[in-house]
């Protein structure tokens, strides 16, 4: 077996619009994470670089760790001494898959100083379990635009190809946690709030397969969280309007949020920052990506 692995993870858009969970599209922005077993008297060591490095424990409480755990406890082995240096790119509560990609980064590490006894499908099932959802962690372990869906035990996914695309993102400067963002859902939501997003998130589907943008700003509308959420987010309304005006096809919350990714065909960096611009004439700072999609999903390299 190997003593030292290193794994590329990518970010992540979740949703889509109305593919509630079910949705996820893989990005070209990355956290690297190499894992070295060591002799067990050194222990856990835990090194952390870029994205919230001043904020994310460096003990048995991070997100890696305890996913990385969690799968040498499901296969009954596993190093009593780890060395883990993390280098993250992904913003954290940005609504860009930053912990599903901490978890795929801690189990396909896991797996991988153990052999690879297991595959990517029981590492989703084991993000899901630790996510509780499982659409960014689709994404992240698979690339590309993935469908999933996990109903107690259940748990079905398919990856489907679609054209080289770019994601313009605009991330705010608020905090918003994933819980937050639960929280502020209804508990019952309308049939025909339910109906709308099924059909919806169909032809978000085949938009995006197609590369059609005409039919992909019918289809990324949503009536389950994005018109709860909204209110979270000072510039929300603004900032949408710009990216159209600018010629975004649609404009959507990337997963909980606060962070809005808007298609198109090209003008990408004009969208982005017409988005910029609107949250700051709001008074909210304002982060700009423009990330081509991810084909291939968490890359793992075996290093020594």
């Amino acid at each position: 077996m190997p003593s030292r692995v290193r794994v590329l993870v990518p970010a992540s858009t979740a949703n889509l619009g109305p593919g509630f969970d079910c949705l996820g599209l893989a990005l070209s922005l990355y956290n690297s994470v190499e894992m070295t077993a060591l002799d067990p008297a050194e222990g856990l060591q835990v090194e952390i670089e870029g994205e919230g490095a001043d904020r994310l424990s460096a003990d048995s409480n991070n997100l890696i760790v305890r996913s990385a755990n969690a799968i040498w406890e499901k296969i009954g082995c596993g190093p009593v001494g780890v060395r883990i240096k993390a280098h993250n790119d992904i913003p954290l509560g940005s609504g860009m898959g930053s912990s599903a990609a901490a978890v795929v980064a801690g189990s396909a590490a896991a797996n991988a100083l153990a052999g690879g006894p297991l595959s990517r499908s029981d590492l989703l099932r084991l993000a899901t379990q630790i996510e509780g959802h499982p659409d960014n962690a689709a994404a992240a372990l698979f690339g590309g635009l993935t469908m999933v869906s996990a109903t107690g035990d259940e748990l079905l996914y398919a990856t489907l190809e679609v054209p080289p695309l770019k994601v313009a993102i605009a991330l705010p400067g608020i905090r918003l946690s994933t819980i937050e963002a639960r929280e502020a859902l209804p508990k019952n939501v309308p049939l025909q709030d339910a109906v709308f997003n099924i059909g919806r998130a169909a032809f978000v589907v085949r938009a995006l397969q197609l590369g059609d943008y005409e039919m992909l700003g019918f289809a990324m509308t949503d009536k389950l969280h994005q018109p709860y959420r909204r209110k979270l987010i000072p510039g929300f309304d603004a900032a949408v309007s710009a990216a159209r005006t600018t010629g975004a096809a649609a404009v959507a919350l990337s997963g909980a949020g606060p962070g809005l990714a808007a298609f198109a065909p090209d003008h990408h960096w004009d969208i982005a920052n017409a988005m910029k611009a609107a949250f700051e004439s709001k008074g909210v700072t304002c982060r700009i990506f423009v990330l081509p999609v991810d084909r291939q999903g968490v890359q793992i390299s075996v290093v020594g």
